[in-house]
This record gives structure tokens, sequence and C-alpha cells, in this order.
């Protein structure tokens, strides 16, 4: 029945840090993957300028969907696979894993979570980035020579969406790119998530315990302080991987720039210099507070709550 607790209060944990994290998650995307942007607060204006307060929170019936699944199974398999190392390794699956087991519960979590987080991440950065302005010399025509010098003005994405919603966004992607479509960016995820979830839940167990009056790893308080934390230690660190799986997540198959992960470093580097890979990283370290402090808050609670019947 336990297994059963850690699921459901994934999933519990997960709908209210999408609701809490989507509109700076929106903000993030589009200072990743797009062009045109001075900085963090410009963005912002800008999106509510055009777009008013939906902009914000553009494709959040997707992740609210389906990412709570998704934080469901990856705090499930966590706490799953912490009870089978300390099952393999000290013969009974309650014993308290050493920081050995639960790097390694961590990474296999990271891991994991690429096959079901990839298609879910590149529907929500589609959906988010319909209205986008570009650069001109970025959209590459059917037709047009790639090295042909087109000016640099400003086009804007607005109008007519590519994608009405995210059933569109998926049977669209499926017929023009197949199964490998979806997972576009999952090389790149890997590289973000695995290193990612070890610096999540680490931080999280050291600075629960730390924090924890009296020994109560369940108060509250150290727990939201604890959680928001390891969130944004785990993002700020994770920043430039995200870079580079959102802009080949929002690279779609008619204006397509970049054929890889190293190519998409190596041109993102050369445009726009090393900078390019922490582009996003404060709002991270903002957005990543409120939404692992919450996500920890109500996955703790909820597990406490299940487990007093």
């Amino acid at each position: 029945m336990n297994c059963f607790h850690d699921f459901l209060a994934g999933w519990i944990g997960g709908a209210s840090s999408v609701i809490v994290g989507h509109p700076l998650d929106t903000v993030k995307t589009r200072l990743q993957a797009g062009i045109g942007y001075k900085n963090t607060l410009d963005c912002v204006v800008e999106i509510y300028r055009k777009e008013t307060v939906a902009g914000f929170f553009k494709g959040l019936s997707f992740p609210l969907a389906s990412i709570t699944v998704y934080n469901s199974a990856v705090f499930g398999f966590f706490s799953n696979s912490q009870r089978v190392i300390s099952k393999v390794r000290y013969g009974d699956g309650r014993h308290p894993c050493s920081f050995l087991d639960l790097t390694v519960a961590s990474m296999l979590t990271g891991l994991m979570s690429v096959g079901l987080g990839a298609p879910v991440d590149l529907v929500k950065i589609r959906l988010q980035m319909q209205t986008l302005p570009m650069l001109a010399e970025n959209v590459n025509l059917a037709g047009t020579n790639g090295n042909s010098n087109m000016p640099v003005r400003s086009v804007s994405l607005q109008g007519q969406p590519t994608y009405r919603g995210p059933i569109h966004c998926i049977s669209s992607i499926l017929q023009t790119e197949g199964i490998r479509g979806l997972y576009r960016g999952a090389g790149a995820m890997v590289l973000r998530d695995v290193p990612g979830y070890t610096l999540y839940f680490l931080p999280y167990t050291l600075f629960r315990r730390w924090l924890s009056p009296e020994g109560d790893s369940t108060h509250p308080c150290a727990i939201w302080l604890a959680g928001g934390l390891a969130g944004s230690i785990s993002w700020v660190t994770a920043t430039p991987a995200d870079v580079v799986k959102s802009r080949l997540q929002a690279d779609t198959l008619h204006t397509r720039k970049y054929k890889g992960i190293l190519h998409c470093i190596v041109q993102s580097y050369k445009t726009e210099g090393i900078h390019v890979f922490f582009r996003g990283a404060s709002v991270n370290a903002i957005r990543g507070f409120p939404m692992s402090a919450t996500m920890f808050l109500g996955y703790e609670l909820s597990l406490k709550f299940f487990r007093s019947f």
C-alpha cells in the first residue's frame, strides 16, 4: 500500500507545483528558445502587453493533466527505488538509505523521467512558443538558400496558431515527424535530469534534516524551505542543458535550425556567446523555489495523511 501512497502523493504535489510555477516556466521558455527579449522583465512586460495574463498560462492544460502523472511517477519511482536498494544492500526495505544509495536512486529516477517527460515538455514548449517573435534570418522556408543574407527584422508568429491545443499538437508532430519527433531533445533532457534529480533529492534530504526542529522531519516549514532551496539549486545548475533542450524542442520541422545536441551547442555559442547557456537562470532560481517548495510540501503532507489511516 505504501507504494500506491507514494504515487498518489506525488500526483497531488505535482498538480500544486504546476499551477504555481507555470507562469514563470513560460517566461523561462521564451527567454531560452526565443530572440527579441532584452531581459527577464522585458519578457514579462512583452508577454503581458501582447497576450495579457492568459499568455503566462499558455499550454497549461496539458502540463496540468500530464505533469501531475509525471511527478507521480517520479516520486513513486524514487521512493520505491530506495526500498529496492535497501532490500538488496541491507536485507530490509525499510533500512535508511545512505547518501550513495540516494544518489543512485536519484540518477535512476532522472533517467526514467525522460521516457515520460520528453513528450510532455515538447508539447508544452511548442504551445508556449506559438506567439514568439523571431528573427527573419532564423526562419528557413522551403526552397530558400540557408546562406542567403536575409534582413534582420522581427517576424510575428501571432495570428493563426500552429496548434489548436495539446491533442492537435501531438497529432501534428506524429504526422510530420513520427514517434521520434515526440522525443526530440530527449538526449539533452538526459543531460539535464540525471544530474538534476541528484541535485534535487540530495539537497532536499540534507536541508530537511538540518532545518527540522528537534528531529521532526515532517515539520511543514522545514519541508517547504528545504524543498524550495533544493529546487533553486537543481534548476540553476541544470540551466545550460535546459537551454539546449528547450531550443531543440522549439525547433519545428519547417524551421529546423539544429541537427542535434552538439550542433545546437556550437551554433548557440557562435551566434550568442557563452552567456546564452545561462539564459533564464535567474527565472529558474526564482521559479524553482515556489514550485519545488509546493511540490515537496504537497507530497510529504499527503503521504503523512495517507499513512495515518
